[in-house]
């Protein structure tokens, strides 16, 4: 289909005719008021309630593009499919994202699934919005076979590397694919379920907005361990006294708090179905282990928060050895609070989180916070919790196999990790992780010439499994002869000990092609072609862009993908290029 065709179907009716003058036009636009079924009402009212200066003429806009595009497609489930995409946009405009955002995220599948392209798109909306939506669209299953979900997601890693959006669309798009997971099968609820638990909680995780986390640990749950989430369920429904008893200690923590002249809000903080599962577990009790709990959110500093310690403490006999100070050493999405466990009334235990008002939006939103509250969130506040992704992006070119990469990438989401100390240095590790990790952590050169260590001063193997705190020395070959060992690939945690060993240990035989590698170099196989053959260039991807749709081909990056296999004849292709622009009828 031609662009400006393509581009026209998807506008549909969304605007007056261009034939009506331009002053009768606007004054249409201008008095339009939503019927009472607008199906946007909700998103709208939202929207504004959050940011009242929002675009709502393009948001509407969008939807109508969006609807239009969808029209006749339907869900598993039998809804029509735009109620996906304006789920989405609700999701994320209750996060309170910013309008840019909410446009994206109704035309989210547009590009992947009808005939708008992603050229048309960004002539409609902009740059900004085709860069969100061209990260989230999946790569084909039919073109790229296994590797498709793998390098789907490093697209959008890479994508998210410009603009971390990208990836709050997509686990907004996730949370609603799993609260509808009921209409699939048995076996397409269990894939989907553990493809969440793997990659898209711990990154959910990772850019710290818990307010999406527990309900994607909560739909994973019911997905993955149906018996434990009804058992769960069924005891938090059925807590006799509950409610009363943590409405006391809220009554008696604020009256302590008070006395001791802390300002600060106190309210229950009732843990989510997983939490309490995890513990359970952990703990190998027999009925869910899940104790009450109350947040203190301080109007003041970091200061107020150790005072309000004091205060709890004064209250209440703390529990020992159940004190954590995630605000001096930060979790590795850097959670910040206070974490105390005290033997509140009736002697009952109960856990007591103290954090500051901007801890508590970070510790919610996350990355998300900045746009949910752009005159409270300090410009680069938070700007921290994207360390984990350039350092995904400095090693990403490294990983040229989908598979290496998708098992690096769990690595460095790994949501439980140690610190240790070396060299004077303190570094975080994933849970698990030997001296090896630490060795190639330090420098690729000391990965590769350490021939033992010793750790809080005793000689250790150099497959010894790390614990919190360790001191860790590294003995190194003098002359690099040694060199690493094969088997060390069977046990390393981190990404960097995996990549750099199998690129060590990698065969004779030429390494393999990432997708992207691929895209450039069909890319350049034309237009070589093209100058060869034809003494031409290629001007614009227009015409690429338009043969790829006529030959079959998804997008553009798939038929170049084509061209460098040579499932298509770079020549043949040359030659229609030239004979769709010297003749386009």
């Amino acid at each position: 289909m031609d662009v400006d065709a393509g581009h026209g179907a998807a506008l549909g009716r969304a605007l007056p005719s261009p034939d009506v003058p331009l002053t009768r036009r606007l004054r249409s636009l201008l008095s339009w008021q939503p019927p009472e079924n607008d199906p946007v009402t909700t998103l709208v009212k939202t929207h504004r309630s959050i940011h009242p200066s929002g675009d709502l003429a393009t948001l509407r806009h969008a939807y109508r593009v969006a609807e239009n595009c969808h029209r006749g497609q339907m869900r598993k489930s039998g809804d029509p499919y735009i109620t996906h995409p304006l789920a989405v946009a609700e999701i994320l405009a209750e996060m309170g994202m910013d309008t840019t955002t909410l446009i994206a995220a109704l035309l989210h599948d547009t590009v992947e699934d009808t005939s708008y392209t992603l050229e048309a798109l960004r002539g409609d909306f902009g740059d900004e919005v085709a860069h969100l939506v061209d990260g989230v669209t999946k790569f084909d299953k039919a073109f790229y076979g296994k590797a498709a979900e793998s390098e789907t997601i490093r697209k959008m890693i890479v994508a998210a590397g410009k603009d971390v959006r990208v990836l709050i669309i997509k686990l907004a798009d996730r949370v609603h694919n799993m609260r509808t997971l009921g209409a699939r099968s048995n076996a397409s609820r269990e894939r989907i379920a553990k493809a969440t638990l793997d990659v898209l909680v711990p990154l959910c995780d990772k850019l710290g907005i818990q307010w999406l986390k527990r309900e994607l640990d909560d739909v994973v749950l019911l997905h993955l361990q149906p018996d434990a989430h009804e058992r769960i369920a069924t005891h938090v429904a059925n807590r006799p006294g509950w409610d009363d008893y943590l409405n006391d200690v809220v009554r008696q923590s604020k009256a302590e708090l008070r006395r001791q002249r802390v300002s600060a809000t106190v309210s229950p903080r009732p843990r989510h179905l997983y939490s309490i599962w995890k513990d359970t577990v952990r703990g190998e009790y027999t009925t869910p282990f899940d104790l009450p709990r109350i947040a203190i959110v301080i109007d003041g500093t970091e200061t107020d928060c150790y005072m309000a310690l004091g205060a709890i403490h004064t209250k209440w006999r703390p529990v020992p050895g159940r004190f954590k100070d995630f605000i001096a050493s930060p979790k590795n999405n850097l959670y910040r609070s206070l974490h105390t466990t005290v033997t509140g009334p009736d002697g009952r235990t109960v856990e007591v989180l103290i954090r500051t008002e901007a801890m508590h939006r970070l510790a919610e939103y996350g990355v998300a916070a900045p746009y949910r509250f752009p005159k409270l969130v300090a410009r680069g506040e938070g700007a921290e919790q994207l360390d984990w992704l350039h350092r995904v992006l400095d090693w990403e070119p490294e990983a040229k196999d989908a598979a290496v990469f998708l098992s690096s990438l769990r690595c460095e989401l790994a949501e439980s990790q140690i610190q240790v100390f070396c060299e004077g240095r303190q570094l975080m590790l994933p849970l698990g992780a030997t001296s090896v990790d630490l060795a190639y952590e330090v420098g690729t050169d000391s990965g590769n010439r350490c021939v033992a260590v010793t750790i809080n001063g005793r000689t250790a193997p150099m497959l010894s499994e790390l614990a919190e705190g360790d001191v860790v020395e590294l003995i190194l070959d003098t002359d690099g002869s040694t060199g690493p060992h094969r088997d060390w690939l069977q046990h390393v945690k981190t990404s960097h000990a995996q990549l750099t060993l199998n690129r060590r240990f990698a065969e004779e035989d030429a390494p393999g092609m990432t997708i992207t590698d691929k895209v450039r170099l069909g890319r350049a196989t034309i237009g070589l072609t093209l100058l060869r053959k034809h003494n031409r260039g290629l001007a614009s991807e227009r015409p690429l862009l338009r043969l790829a749709e006529q030959l079959g081909y998804p997008d553009l990056e798939t038929l170049l993908v084509a061209v460098f296999d040579r499932t298509v004849d770079p020549d043949d292709l040359a030659q229609k290029l030239v004979a769709s622009v010297d003749h386009p009828d």
